[in-house]
């Protein structure tokens, strides 16, 4: 019966079960002829005390010979199976650790630190496989070879058999109580490991604002305490497993004294021969390493028991968007969409706080939306629910007049190119984060999608063009190209519904027009909503939203806006005069 943190691994060891019994036939096969070793000796040393020959000499010789060649061909067949296991396993747990995490919301990455799931996908994982692996081989082995010398002692001798497995029951107390205090102990190294993890994250992610800032050596700082602390965890697990080792060796040692003692009075009154007294010596020292490994075996064990429920708490968390039983059985629609877009009376909060109210809105297939408004009015909160980025309310967001969760989420965002506010390009080639959007399209097509974006004469600049490594998050990159790529990587996807979340914001004016000129044409016959603080940006759109507040404000075209004397007249004034005073 598994212990409930290690059930999930139930499926993996179910499907490599036949593996699993080919590996302990090598362990009987193994620990069997290793049995055989101490009988051996025993004949040899009887036979030998009667009178030593030369053929006798040869015979014990080449038996313990091959009794020691076969021993490690199945060692070899056991480690080479059980390891391979574990690794397969842990290939296994990755591919589905990863699989899982990227079917999770976005909720879920705005609460939990990169560093951590790092954390858990590297240390975590190499900790489990250490558990399948090695963990399970060394306890088979024990057990196998304890159960088998036992066999063999008490038909030598029950007394001493007795004598010798006495501290036995000491042993279990100690490896209780050891055991319980290394589960908690590795839990919080692997919490702060975690949290290093984390922080070193975040420094090499944020390099340029810790330098900006000046704050290389308070960093430096911080993470020097979490080192420590770190540190300060691990020698206490040290301090622990220094403390088991010597504790259950002394009990094998008293063990040992205590049969050489008695034993040799036995020999001494004629109960038991040399020989059976050798072998039975030979049996105590061949079980040092099993009860020694027994420690080592619940290290590996509490270790692999906690970070597994460490993995566990990643693949039990469920993702908060996902299709209904009934969507996925149903299957993807056979047609496109044609891309007309209804907010319906819809109202929105963030964890109970309220972003959106009754927000009606309808953006007829093919013609396009700006949506401008200040800071936290709930821009982004309203176009991220198109693409169910987030949930709202049933029949309150609807594409072609069907809400959107009756469309399969792979189907719905296939339709949908998307430029977040916040430009992610990959640390790839400026291709490969193009084509990201189309993993098949041609060259062709990159090139078309990078005119079209009017980034593709800074791409044919670079030394390598299209094969120019962008650095990581697209560091070696300009503010203003990272946007552009991200234009292009949701251009050449051909969506029928474009949604560009701010997407201009580090370009300037010149080069907005240039790519909004070339925008028109891929627009046409689209359906596109664009957000933007800039009025030049927007006032060509079929229809402009004000958002105020999380309410539809002002609706209208740039001139009927300007009409109204509100907050967009006002943003346009603004604007009218920044740009004379820039010509001054």
């Amino acid at each position: 019966m598994l212990p409930k943190s290690l059930r999930p691994l139930f499926p993996y060891l179910k499907k490599y079960r036949l593996s699993f019994a080919v590996g302990m036939i090598c362990v009987l096969c193994n620990n069997g002829i290793w049995i055989l070793f101490p009988q051996v000796i025993r004949r040899a040393v009887d036979d030998l005390h009667l009178g030593v020959t030369r053929h006798k000499l040869w015979i014990y010789a080449l038996l313990l010979l091959a009794v020691a060649a076969v021993k490690g061909i199945f060692q070899f067949l056991t480690r080479w199976i059980m390891i391979g296991i574990s690794r397969e396993i842990e290939f296994d747990l990755r591919n589905d650790l990863f699989r899982h995490l990227e079917s999770l919301s976005y909720s879920y990455y705005q609460r939990t630190r990169t560093g951590d799931i790092m954390a858990r996908a590297t240390n975590d994982l190499n900790a489990v496989r250490m558990l399948l692996g090695p963990a399970i081989m060394y306890s088979a082995n024990t057990i196998v070879f304890t159960a088998g010398a036992l066999a063999f002692m008490l038909s030598i001798s029950p007394r001493l058999t007795l004598y010798a497995f006495l501290p036995l029951p000491f042993v279990s107390v100690v490896v209780q109580y050891f055991g319980r205090r290394i589960h908690e102990r590795f839990e919080r190294i692997q919490a702060m490991f975690s949290e290093i993890s984390a922080r070193a994250q975040e420094n090499f992610s944020g390099a340029r604002v810790v330098r900006a800032y000046v704050q290389e050596e308070p960093e430096i700082a911080a993470f020097e305490t979490s080192n420590k602390e770190y540190i300060a965890r691990s020698l206490k697990l040290v301090r622990l497993m220094g403390m088991l080792w010597p504790t259950l060796e002394t009990m094998l040692g008293f063990a040992i004294v205590l049969v050489l003692w008695l034993g040799g009075r036995e020999v001494l009154y004629g109960r038991i021969t040399v020989g059976g007294f050798v072998a039975f010596n030979t049996y105590m020292v061949q079980l040092t390493w099993p009860i020694i490994a027994l420690g080592w075996v619940i290290n590996i064990f509490q270790r692999g028991t906690a970070s597994m429920a460490r993995i566990n708490e990643i693949l039990t968390e469920k993702p908060e968007i996902e299709d209904a039983p009934a969507i996925k059985a149903a299957g993807a629609p056979t047609t496109h969409l044609r891309g007309d877009i209804e907010f319906r009376g819809l109202n929105f909060a963030y964890n109970g706080t309220p972003v959106l109210h009754d927000v009606n809105l309808y953006v007829p297939a093919g013609s396009s939306l700006a949506i401008v408004g200040p800071t936290g009015s709930g821009k982004t909160t309203l176009v991220s629910l198109i693409p169910r980025i987030y949930d709202a309310a049933p029949g309150t967001v609807l594409i072609d007049g069907r809400p959107v969760r009756e469309y399969p989420l792979e189907f719905l965002r296939h339709q949908i190119g998307f430029v977040p506010q916040e430009t992610f390009l990959f640390s790839e080639t400026v291709r490969e984060n193009i084509a990201f959007g189309n993993v098949d399209a041609s060259d062709e097509q990159v090139r078309s999608a990078a005119q079209a974006a009017s980034i593709a004469a800074d791409i044919e600049s670079f030394p390598e063009q299209y094969q120019t490594l962008v650095g990581e998050r697209g560091i070696t990159l300009s503010g203003g190209q990272k946007q552009r790529t991200a234009i292009a990587r949701a251009i050449i996807r051909d969506p029928r519904i474009l949604v560009l979340d701010d997407a201009l914001s580090s370009v300037d004016t010149h080069t907005e027009d240039k790519i909004l000129n070339h925008l028109r044409e891929v627009m046409r016959d689209r359906t596109t909503i664009f957000i933007s603080h800039r009025v030049s940006t927007v006032r060509n759109a079929d229809m402009i939203a004000v958002l105020h507040g999380g309410r539809v404000v002002e609706l209208g075209t740039h001139d009927q806006l300007l009409t109204l004397n509100g907050y967009y007249s006002d943003l346009y004034n603004k604007q009218l005069l920044e740009e004379e005073l820039a010509e001054v």
